[in-house]
């Protein structure tokens, strides 16, 4: 009778090894692009917010403003930075030229989240619904 082996051959181990590494890499890519297309969120809930934010100032003031840190009756009283810091914000006068009639509100990436597509490392909406990147970009999904 022959001994029967036991374990693993060093090519079976390699082989394994080899075909983990090749899962791994896929997995981790896929991974990150999940993070960072969960982290523009960030950047889109946060321009939405801004949006009501101003149409609500205007109601109250006949104007819009550009002053997002400054408490009402002034600003919005809101942060510069989106509530989990990966964009900066900043408001602008919009199609119209003027604050007083128009507004324009811009989320950039900071930190990690400038590794995301650079489409969508600025965001922008206006006050008439305007989102760019366009939507057909996926930036806004």
């Amino acid at each position: 009778m022959t001994p029967r082996s036991r374990g693993f051959t060093l090519i079976e181990l390699l082989i394994s090894i080899v075909v983990l590494a090749i899962l791994a890499s896929i997995a981790i890519g896929s991974y990150r692009s999940s993070v960072l297309r969960a982290n523009r969120t960030d950047g889109t809930t946060t321009l939405l917010r801004i949006s009501m934010a101003e149409e609500k100032y205007f109601l109250q003031n006949s104007q819009y403003t550009t002053d997002l840190a400054s408490a009402a009756p002034i600003g919005l009283g809101l942060s510069t930075t989106s509530p989990l810091g990966y964009y900066t914000l900043a408001v602008t006068a919009g199609a119209t030229g003027s604050i007083a009639t128009s507004w324009k509100v811009t989320a950039t990436a900071t930190g990690t989240q400038l590794q995301d597509n650079v489409a969508c490392q600025t965001l922008t909406l206006d006050g008439e619904g305007t989102r760019t990147p366009a939507d057909s970009s996926g930036c806004w999904k």
